[in-house]
């Protein structure tokens, strides 16, 4: 169903076996709610897509509280579940709504519980939200603040696909015949992998480089590589080093491997850390991005601990 973006399927999943979320980065029309749409039909989950807007409201997504009027007549409160229930979301140009909204997604995401008056509402698991970002518009829109940049275990950049994957994609629409997607897993044995990749073992070596990772980019320490400290701000916080085991052990597994290699962490660093670190004004000046400050960065230290 999808052509090609191996990376991006690769890294959805990644983030769903590690009950983490996504963020996606991209130009419309390269596929990404055909993604979410087409995982959540081959692992039999709930999907629901919510389209951000700037008059879009928290209650529009967590849900909000009606009156039901019984026969008798007589009112009493009723909660109407929000689009946020359900195991795949979709959250649409996330930084065109309003902070206010985009906080009521974000506390959902990190305590996968919604409340409304006094009781609190349990979500069900598994439970991923794919955000998506549109770079090339950016009037009226909201960015989301670094701080709750954090809160995604990774961020994808979706990029245009190659001539071939484009003659693929034409050829598929002047199909008659629609794809058909069967189910390959269902929620228990998703919970049950998630399970299983708690179990990769993680050597000492390994967690250090994936530790010596954040630190190279945390321009004040020691550590910090000679990029970080001309031009990065704020470095990765912690969360970056347990992403990188968390992701780093469901690739692994992936790849038929039962431990973590140096090679699955330095793998998947750029999408782990990419969003985690704030550049300086020297380095917008000089033409830097955090993928270009971060190719350097990974391969110094992975050279490093490849002598070590």
């Amino acid at each position: 169903m999808i052509v090609g973006q191996q990376d991006v399927v690769d890294g959805v999943l990644i983030c769903l076996l590690s009950g983490g979320h996504v963020l996606l980065e991209g130009v419309p029309g390269l596929g990404k709610t055909t993604l979410l749409r087409t995982l959540a039909r081959a692992l039999h989950l709930k999907y629901s897509r919510i389209q951000f807007t700037p008059d879009l409201m928290p209650a529009d997504i967590v849900g909000s509280m009606m009156i039901e009027t019984a026969e008798g007549g007589s009112k009493s409160l009723r909660f109407q579940p929000g689009p946020i229930f359900a195991n795949l979301v979709l959250a649409d140009e996330i930084n065109r709504a309003t902070p206010k909204t985009q906080s009521a997604l974000l506390e959902a995401m990190q305590e996968r519980t919604v409340t409304s008056g006094t009781t609190t509402h349990e979500l069900d698991l598994p439970f991923l939200v794919m955000a998506t970002q549109n770079p090339i518009e950016m009037e009226g829109t909201y960015p989301l603040p670094e701080a709750q940049l954090d809160r995604f275990l990774m961020k994808i950049l979706v990029t245009y696909p190659s001539r071939e994957e484009l003659g693929r994609i034409v050829d598929r629409t002047i199909q008659k015949d629609e794809t058909q997607i069967e189910s390959v897993l269902d929620r228990d044995t998703i919970l049950q992998v998630r399970s299983v990749c708690r179990q990769v073992l993680v050597a000492p070596h390994v967690q250090d480089f994936a530790i010596a990772l954040v630190m190279a980019t945390q321009s004040d320490q020691k550590e910090a590589h000679e990029l970080a400290r001309k031009y990065i701000r704020y470095g990765s916080s912690p969360r970056g080093a347990q992403a990188l085991v968390e992701c780093g052990r469901v690739l692994a597994l992936m790849r038929g491997r039962f431990h973590l290699s140096v090679d699955d962490v330095r793998e998947i660093a750029a999408a782990v850390l990419r969003h985690r670190i704030i550049l300086n004004f020297d380095a917008h000046a000089d033409g830097q991005t955090p993928e270009t400050i971060l190719g350097t960065i990974i391969k110094a230290v992975h050279a490093n601990a490849m002598v070590s």
